[in-house]
């Protein structure tokens, strides 16, 4: 399933995959999904292509805000 939400994308990542959305994850996550040479990136451009690699990117920044609004 493709997360098609924040909300969805959210869930698929914490509950049905079990991975905290942590800064340090948060963080190294957009790092390769903005690197075009890192070999997942390639892969998740050929999977799912260049509209879904944005809206993965624009959700990590988006918890990201959340978890620095979070610690003010």
């Amino acid at each position: 399933m493709i997360p098609r939400t924040y909300e969805e994308w959210r869930s698929c990542i914490t509950e049905k995959c079990g991975i905290p959305l942590t800064p340090d994850y948060i963080a190294e996550r957009l790092r390769a999904l903005r690197d075009p040479n890192d070999k997942m990136t390639v892969r998740f451009r050929e999977l799912y292509g260049e509209s879904q690699l944005a809206q993965t990117i624009a959700w990590f920044e988006r918890a990201q805000r959340e978890l620095k609004a979070d610690v003010r």
